[in-house]
């Protein structure tokens, strides 16, 4: 029985297959050609034909064939996704219909995949753009249990700034399960943990400009103003942590000196629109 063999395809070699131009006189010549249609008469039950003894096409092609396809339309769309704007596929934000609103699933990171990290909410410019999370830094390879903070969603706007959604293992700041955030310590504590992951290197407690604590239900966020001069991620950062189940969520909004004067009130509304 002949047996059909299915090579994985990575992403990259798909997309990539259209893009490459192919060399002049890259097809087979009429012989080969020939000689191959002569071994695939000589087994006419074979499925690699695609065909049964009734000329029809075998499910199983049909099967692999559908399947491959979706799997092309899936990569393809998300490889669109990252790329245009968000106010193309995001639905208005029902509190202010000049945002969008980003409700993250199960299907946006291994971590949520995994119930590591509750789904969280926030709202954008229609004009911005997600980004791609590096593998390295997207807890992809460490799921479901991670030692470190990993990066679970980007997004960013040109003239405007750049937000991210950072995960951090709860273990990491406290041995009590399922502790809260105020359990953790004070805001400045926790800020002392998580302020590399907010200014992109190092953090100085110089550079905490303002605190507050804030509560939304049950849930309780303490919420930073970061004047961060040497910071990768800009000189600018507002940044909000919460805890539930058995992570950190902190949220990050970072622009540079030219990006703040003009939207630093269009980054705090998105700020205080992050909940968990």
């Amino acid at each position: 029985m002949a047996t059909a063999c299915l090579t994985p395809l990575s992403s990259a070699s798909i997309f990539s297959a259209s893009s490459t131009p192919k060399p002049p006189n890259s097809h087979p010549p009429p012989s080969s050609i020939k000689i191959h249609t002569q071994n695939l008469k000589a087994r006419p039950n074979s499925t690699a034909l695609g065909t049964n003894n009734n000329g029809n096409r075998s499910p199983r092609r049909e099967f692999l064939g559908g399947g491959l396809a979706a799997l092309l339309i899936a990569l393809q769309r998300r490889a669109e996704a990252r790329e245009v704007e968000v106010g193309s596929y995001l639905p208005p934000s029902p509190s202010d219909p000049s945002f969008v609103l980003f409700k993250a699933s199960p299907s946006d990171t291994p971590a949520l995949r995994a119930g590591n990290v509750q789904p969280y909410q926030f709202i954008l410019p229609p004009t911005w753009k997600q980004t791609r999370v590096a593998n390295i830094l997207s807890g992809n390879y460490c799921q479901p249990k991670c030692a470190e903070p990993w990066v679970e969603v980007k997004f960013e706007g040109e003239n405007q700034g750049k937000v991210q959604v950072v995960a951090s293992p709860l273990i990491r700041l406290t041995n009590k399960p399922n502790a809260t955030i105020e359990d953790i310590g004070s805001p400045e504590k926790v800020i002392a943990s998580l302020g590399p992951f907010v200014t992109g290197n190092t953090y100085d407690p110089d550079e905490l400009f303002d605190t507050t604590i804030e509560k939304q239900g049950d849930q309780t966020y303490y919420k930073y103003v970061l004047e961060t001069p040497y910071a990768l991620t800009g000189s600018h950062n507002l940044a909000k942590a919460t805890a539930k189940g058995n992570t950190v969520i902190l949220f990050v909004a970072s622009a540079n000196d030219k990006q703040w004067q003009s939207s630093q009130k269009t980054l705090k509304a998105i700020l205080d629109s992050f909940q968990v």
